[in-house]
């Protein structure tokens, strides 16, 4: 009996045991099936990251979360060297033939079919019209009808080629069109910002449309510049451009602006183009271009907006082309004659105001979008300006206050000009000053000052010549200068 006791004993703790392995291999099997999802989901996240889009259906969607982090993917964008090449895709040339020459400025534009109303055409005028005989042989401009109506886009080619057979026969103008098949999924896409569908059809489609745009102008030109197909350009707005990147010469910057709306008057080097083509797919369902393009600058190291006054490029559309709603957005920066921009000589910045946070002189003295900031002045106090050599000025404009702070204006103001400096190269100014006038509403502009003053100009400064409680903003301060001689 005791030996069968034992037996029993034995029996029942063996079964427990193995029970207990059963547990032990059923747990260790669920972990390693845990395990190996986990793994594999970071394979795929991986394969996502490493992997750009590459033409007829290899385009892979990374999923990004709504806010995408600059540091995760920024050597990503900067370092890897497949985001360099163009994106394998056959385009259709449905007017004009591939240029001859490289030229300075690719102007690129996109279009679709639109419920309401069609700008396209008056935008390209209007690119040619404010363009001289001597600036349009710099410059390309490049039309992709991005619609799959196949019968808007015939029409639309049909309108194109009878106005402006000249500018295509002269290699100035390029019309394309990239297939459907060419495009990734536009169905089904992820809702972010709880956008209804169609929109985030719509606004995923653009930036494919306007990858593929950029893709095929990479190598055209050394710079480019983006507009929508509703917009009016300033007069000889290619000399403006120009004028402002000779000024940036030996600076970094990855993205400059000419217009604060939209995807309008961005400026880039053609050779950022094939990666800012790759980052627009790659995202290309996350959100609008306009808020993939701050990410793109950011990931460059541009961190600071570089926008120019006063804006070259309004738009002029009252119909959007997404659904034809209402679209009334104007840039009150933008002149008609911006060509016109102010030289501003390299010159040293002073004042005795109480200047406010980071808001220094320097700034009223830029054509970048910022101002000089002070406390309430007082009578005497002064902005002072000494120029590094004596020049000929033509024309002077002042502007103060903001359309933010419309009080903060020079109410009560004066502006001179000085000759005969004295001083050590910190401490330098005017021993003789001449008043041009004062300022009214906030603002001072005086013109042919080549023959109102009779001597070559060192010092500009505004005078401050009755105290007030407001704040002073300068918001520009611009200076032209003459080779005219003095008669």
């Amino acid at each position: 009996q005791v030996t069968l006791l034992y037996a029993f004993l034995h029996m029942r703790h063996n079964l427990k045991y193995f029970d207990k392995m059963r547990c032990l291999r059923k747990r260790s099997a669920v972990s390693f099936l845990g395990v190996l999802v986990i793994c594999l989901l970071f394979m795929n996240l991986y394969i996502e990251d490493g992997y750009v889009l590459e033409g007829d259906k290899q385009l892979i969607r990374e999923t990004a979360t709504h806010q995408l982090n600059p540091e995760r993917y920024v050597h990503t964008f900067k370092d890897l060297s497949n985001f360099s090449g163009s994106i394998n895709i056959s385009y259709r040339y449905l007017a004009g033939t591939p240029l001859p020459r490289k030229r300075y400025l690719t102007i690129g534009l996109s279009s679709v079919k639109r419920k309401k109303g069609n700008y396209l055409l008056e935008t390209i005028k209007s690119i040619f019209e404010q363009s001289s005989y001597e600036e349009l042989k710099e410059i390309a401009v490049v039309v992709q009808l991005a619609d799959f109506d196949s019968a808007w886009c015939e029409g639309m080619v049909q309108d194109i080629s009878q106005k402006f057979a000249h500018h295509i026969i002269a290699g100035r103008l390029i019309v394309i069109h990239v297939p459907e098949e060419y495009y990734p999924v536009l169905d089904g896409l992820k809702r972010n910002y709880n956008d209804p569908e169609d929109r985030v059809k719509f606004r995923s489609k653009q930036n494919v449309d306007y990858a593929f745009l950029l893709n095929f102008c990479a190598n055209l030109s050394d710079y480019y510049v983006m507009l929508e197909d509703d917009v009016r350009c300033s007069k000889n707005f290619l000399t403006a451009v120009k004028k402002v990147i000779t000024s940036r010469e030996g600076s970094y910057w990855v993205t400059l602006e000419f217009s604060k709306l939209g995807y309008i008057g961005k400026l880039y080097h053609s050779h950022d183009l094939p990666r800012l083509a790759h980052f627009l797919l790659m995202f290309y369902q996350e959100m609008p271009c306009d808020w993939l393009l701050i990410h793109f600058r950011g990931l460059l190291a541009q961190k600071e907006v570089i926008r120019f006054k006063p804006s070259l490029f309004q738009h002029m559309g009252y119909y959007s082309s997404y659904k034809g709603a209402e679209n009334k957005l104007k840039d009150d920066d933008f002149e008609e004659e911006s060509f016109d921009i102010p030289d501003n000589p390299p010159a040293n910045l002073h004042t005795n105001m109480n200047v406010f946070e980071n808001y220094e002189a320097s700034k009223a003295y830029s054509s970048i979008d910022e101002y000089f900031w002070g406390k309430a002045p007082s009578t005497g106090d002064f902005y002072g300006i000494v120029f590094e050599k004596p020049i000929k000025i033509s024309k002077i404009k002042v502007v103060t206050g903001t359309e933010d702070r419309q009080n903060d204006i020079l109410q009560h103001g004066a502006l001179e000009v000085g000759e005969k400096i004295i001083g050590s190269k910190k401490g330098r100014q005017c021993t003789t000053y001449l008043r041009l006038g004062e300022f009214k509403n906030g603002n001072f502009e005086i013109t042919d000052l080549e023959h109102k003053v009779l001597f070559d100009i060192n010092c500009m400064r505004i005078l401050v010549t009755k105290s007030q409680k407001e704040w002073l903003i300068i918001r520009s301060i611009s200076v032209w200068t003459s080779q005219t001689p003095v008669p």
